[in-house]
């Protein structure tokens, strides 16, 4: 019967003695401090947060205190926890001081909280929790009201230094990085990469650790943003525009809303085609400018360490190579529009997300191979050997391959079956995967044995 004490916060009132506010956390900013103005050498520490009790409205909350309050209060809950917040001061709001820089809400009041007369703490009630989880699911702003990164990517620097709304999936999150400013203080960021059915990749900038804490926990290509109030500037040094988060943003995940099903759906549909990985344009690095030697564990850890693409030479053992099976297994079609597998007798492309689903086909054949690498450390299994790179290896078209005999194909396939070649590899995030990647190769030839044992003394010396 508690739940009945709390009070709405579309009913709330600076008036009201001892409020009682029931909400779950939509968004949370870092904390921080200034010089207290009445104690010389103390510093005052405060951080905010939202809460949401109900569809259409919300609240900001904002904490002020010594450290140690403060620090232990942010540090009690994250974005997503379901909260009961006792006696809060109900103030007016302040557009021209703190709620400036706040996310703009419905109420038209504020709640502050203190370490003398507040508390604030984790819901405990499990027909509240029930009733206030899928509110995480709803966006604070109209489900329809976005920019497409398209539109973004359309109008350029007219929309430098804006505050827009943003519905994107989520195509990879980069690696964190650490940093030390001019006067000392520790700084961190963090880069995601949205894309949608009219971009394939848009910079989303993270500076805020709770911002980054929270997409840290997100699913690449899994997952739908709906991203409220994100800064939009030009990037002069990319020369394009890059979405930042800032303290008035808040990202709703996988958001309830038709918008973003349908966007999911794609989503799902073009990463299972394969079209996102062969769009990273670090796959157009030539060749020649790959010189970095990896063991296949170096491979596999780096990857593990950074979930973006990478180059690297190997030279290991082709294990699998199964030239032997099929035609059909060792040569296929593919759209080429989207990259989609296809059947050559058919009329259009299967695949729900091909931009020229409802036109003829157009489909390239060409040899569509999965290989293993193996060298002393380990296996890198089913990395893709694709036209061109495998006529080139291989040393004939998919027409001549076509015309030679079993025996002949057996041939050719011991011809690289337990050698040792010099393979340049791409190694890309891959959720399909159960290794978490997928390696795609750019380059393979049987390697110089003189070359071999000189790169490998170097790499058995390493720590």
């Amino acid at each position: 019967m508690a739940a009945l004490t709390h009070i709405a916060i579309s009913e709330l009132h600076p008036s009201f003695s001892h409020p009682r506010v029931a909400g779950i956390i939509i968004g949370k900013t870092d904390v921080k401090s200034f010089p207290d103005r009445k104690n010389v050498g103390v510093d005052r520490f405060t951080f905010s947060f939202s809460v949401k009790d109900s569809p259409d409205f919300f609240i900001n909350v904002s904490a002020w205190g010594s450290d140690g309050y403060v620090n232990g209060l942010s540090n009690s809950f994250r974005t997503g926890d379901c909260v009961i917040i006792e006696n809060p001061l109900v103030t007016n709001k302040d557009p021209e001081k703190g709620d400036r820089y706040c996310p703009t809400t419905p109420s038209l009041y504020r709640l502050l909280v203190s370490e003398a007369h507040s508390q604030v703490c984790l819901c405990a009630d499990v027909g509240t929790i029930d009733r206030l989880l899928p509110l995480i699911h709803l966006p604070v702003k109209d489900s329809r009201d976005f920019y497409s990164l398209a539109d973004i990517v359309a109008n350029g620097q007219t929309l430098d230094g804006t505050v827009i709304n943003i519905l994107a999936a989520v195509k990879s999150i980069g690696e964190l990085k650490q940093f030390t400013t001019s006067d000392r203080r520790e700084g961190q960021r963090l880069e995601v990469k949205l894309f949608d059915d009219s971009v394939s990749s848009f910079p989303l900038v993270c500076w805020d650790r709770e911002a980054i804490q929270l997409v840290q926990t997100l699913i690449p290509r899994e997952t739908v943003l709906f991203i409220s109030d994100a800064k939009i500037s030009f990037d002069s040094f990319r020369s394009g525009m890059t979405a930042t988060v800032n303290s008035k943003t808040i990202i709703t995940v996988n958001p309830d809303t038709r918008e973003a099903s349908l966007l999911f759906s794609y989503a799902k549909e073009v990463s299972e085609s394969g079209a996102l990985d062969r769009d990273e344009k670090p796959e157009d690095v030539p060749v020649d400018s790959i010189t970095d030697v990896y063991t296949v564990s170096q491979l596999k850890q780096k990857a593990q360490e950074n979930p973006e693409a990478f180059f690297g030479i190997s030279y290991s053992f082709v294990s699998r190579l199964d030239l032997d099976s099929s035609v059909s297994k060792v040569i296929k079609a593919r759209c080429s529009r989207c990259k989609f597998l296809v059947t050559e007798d058919a009329q259009s492309c299967s695949n729900a997300s091909c931009p020229g689903r409802d036109q003829a086909l157009l489909a390239a054949t060409g040899f569509d191979l999965l290989v293993d690498f193996t060298d002393h450390t380990g296996t890198l299994q089913a990395c893709s050997l694709r036209s061109p790179v495998a006529e080139k290896t291989l040393g004939c078209t998919t027409e001549e391959f076509t015309r030679l005999t079993d025996d002949e194909r057996t041939v050719m396939k011991w011809k690289f079956l337990l050698e040792r070649c010099k393979i340049y590899v791409k190694i890309v995030p891959s959720p399909k995967q159960r290794s978490g990647t997928r390696g795609v190769v750019l380059d393979c030839s049987l390697a110089d044995p003189g070359e071999v044992k000189q790169h490998m003394s170097a790499l058995l010396q390493q720590p």
